[in-house]
């Protein structure tokens, strides 16, 4: 099924923008791993909108969970989490229901759906619905942590302004955790939130640059050819909404580089092999060579933005423009941040199980 992610750790999503609830189910996670609902809370916080840089729209992610907790630790059994929503204003969409709106799903989810889709604030294709994993991916989270293994995610670009790249990683990773606007130098963070501003101001939108760095992995982790690792995390990292490209260690930027420079020598210390550099973001053939995993994503403005747009009127078949009202962010990229470390939470346990068994997350596994 489309909605369901994982072969050992599997992630279920369900819902829509404006209807009763969203939710996820977790399955496949082993039994006794602490259900952190302060983590939970403080994840689902920094995914929240705050100010001028947000959409308007204030859910407080009341959360519940039905299913696969008891006593404060999971059982084994599929993990349900239900999260109501309880601020929606859909008279705001239906004036523009067959407008479709450029960069968003409106159109190709008629296509798809054949006009039965639930339309109200993107439905089913709303970035509301990662909510979900986000409180999914604490408990993810939780599990890694518990086996040494740590991961981060800062904004490492937007609208045209950088932020510095990651350097001492166990400090940036502790900075990063409870930071609501991700970056690692202030004075960028300052400079971004006011080129989100001045987008907001103009009725328009940014996008950006994602940067995450895991550590603690353990060497051979992955598979090759079809589920290397870089093309399991690739898959679900697509399905963040907004991200449209996503780049492994050097990647892009480093291709006109020679081997001689491209390539990470390797030296022996302690009795292990270790990388002198990381160009190659952590893996090799698909599977973790020890060093730290390394990624970026490319963020899309948001579609939604308040500027007149060319556009078309899809049920009566002609050309339109559109003016959008309702509720929308000027940018995702600070909000899709821990977005992106749940998603790559999630997906490290799935692979993570699968190389050794479910029972491994379990804090007393070996």
């Amino acid at each position: 099924m489309k909605n369901t992610f994982g072969q050992s750790v599997s992630v279920t999503i369900f819902g829509e923008s404006h209807g009763e609830a969203i939710g996820v189910v977790l399955d496949g996670l082993a039994p006794g791993i602490p259900v952190d609902r302060d983590l939970i809370d403080a994840q689902l916080t920094l995914r929240r909108p705050a100010g001028r840089i947000s959409t308007a729209r204030q859910e407080p992610d009341h959360y519940q969970i039905v299913s696969g907790a008891f006593e404060g630790h999971t059982t084994g059994t599929p993990l349900t989490i239900v999260i109501p929503n309880t601020q929606t204003r859909s008279k705001d969409y239906a004036a523009t229901r067959a407008l479709a709106r450029p960069g968003h799903a409106d159109y190709t989810a008629h296509a798809k759906y054949h006009g039965f889709e639930d339309y109200r604030g993107g439905g089913h294709f709303s970035g509301r619905i990662t909510a979900g994993l986000v409180a999914a991916g604490a408990v993810a989270l939780t599990a890694l942590r518990g086996k040494g293994i740590d991961l981060g995610t800062h904004i490492a670009r937007c609208g045209g302004v950088a932020d510095r790249p990651f350097g001492d990683l166990a400090q940036d990773l502790a900075a990063l955790r409870t930071m609501p606007f991700a970056v690692l130098d202030e004075a960028a963070g300052a400079a971004m939130q006011a080129k989100i501003e001045a987008a907001a101001n103009e009725g328009d939108s940014v996008g950006g640059i994602l940067e995450t760095a895991v550590t603690g992995m353990p060497v051979g982790v992955g598979e090759p050819w079809f589920d290397t690792l870089e093309g399991v995390l690739a898959h679900a990292l697509f399905s963040i909404p907004a991200v449209k490209g996503v780049q492994f260690g050097g990647g892009f930027d480093m291709v006109d580089d020679p081997g001689s420079v491209y390539n990470d020598a390797m030296h022996m210390e302690d009795g292990r092999v270790v990388l002198d550099t990381d160009h190659n973001g952590g893996i090799n053939g698909g599977i973790t060579n020890g060093a730290p995993i390394w990624f970026r994503l490319a963020v899309k403005p948001t579609p939604s933005i308040y500027k007149p747009q060319r556009t078309v009127d899809f049920l009566k078949g002609e050309d339109a423009v559109l003016q959008i009202q309702g509720r929308h962010d000027p940018a995702i990229i600070h909000r899709a941040r821990v977005v992106a470390d749940s998603v790559t939470a999630l997906v490290l346990c799935d692979v993570l199980a699968g190389r050794f068994g479910t029972d491994w997350l379990a804090p007393e596994a070996p």
